[in-house]
């Protein structure tokens, strides 16, 4: 069994996918494939139609977008606020990512990320917040930042969201079962639940 989560810490829907598919695969035995990407990149490649609706919002759907996010984040026990910087540049964030995954630390760095971000509204763009969000799960803040200027780091977020694409996907969270089987969003935990209890995909 192969269980993939490609995201970026920008998005609220994917902090609730971030917490809700970590007892999904504990409950079925199922390591999860962690994979940093940036949907900024995803975008400007197959879903250029999210900046015309961030450009010219619909109220109603805004408003009801704001209440079902309030309504998820009671349902998963987290605070989620709206950050004054949005969209974000994630980019430094999302490769620290990379460093925390290679070093083990990759669910309390991106626990962390998302905390700072959605819950304390803190602009993650900023190379202190992430030298503090870093510090605060055991790395050295400077160090982390010139580790994360790299450009064999930069490189591998780049393959990572260039492999998404290649593979269908369009936006963050994005999952995958035995590799082929892809399930958007945190409103499809549950039908990847249930992939991943009948051994893989169904027809």
């Amino acid at each position: 069994m192969k269980l993939e989560f490609f995201f970026d810490c920008s998005s609220p829907w994917t902090y609730l996918a971030f917490e809700g598919i970590q007892p999904i695969a504990a409950r079925h035995g199922v390591a999860i494939d962690w994979r940093p990407i940036l949907v900024g990149g995803v975008f400007n490649a197959v879903n250029q139609e999210v900046y015309a609706a961030r450009a010219n919002p619909n109220p109603r759907r805004f408003a009801y977008m704001q209440k079902d996010l309030a309504d998820w984040a009671r349902y998963y026990g987290l605070e989620i606020g709206w950050p004054a910087v949005f969209p974000v540049n994630s980019v430094q964030a999302m490769r620290g990512a990379l460093v925390a995954l290679d070093e083990g630390r990759l669910v309390p760095y991106a626990r962390a990320v998302f905390q700072r971000y959605w819950r304390d509204l803190a602009d993650i763009s900023q190379p202190d917040v992430v030298a503090q969000i870093a510090a605060s799960v055991g790395f050295d803040g400077p160090a982390f930042l010139e580790r994360i200027a790299q450009p064999a780091l930069k490189e591998r977020l780049r393959r990572n969201t260039e492999e998404l694409v290649a593979r269908g996907g369009f936006g963050t969270p994005t999952m995958f079962v035995n590799g082929t089987d892809m399930y958007f969003g945190n409103d499809r935990l549950l039908l990847l639940e249930r992939a991943i209890a009948a051994d893989g995909p169904r027809a």
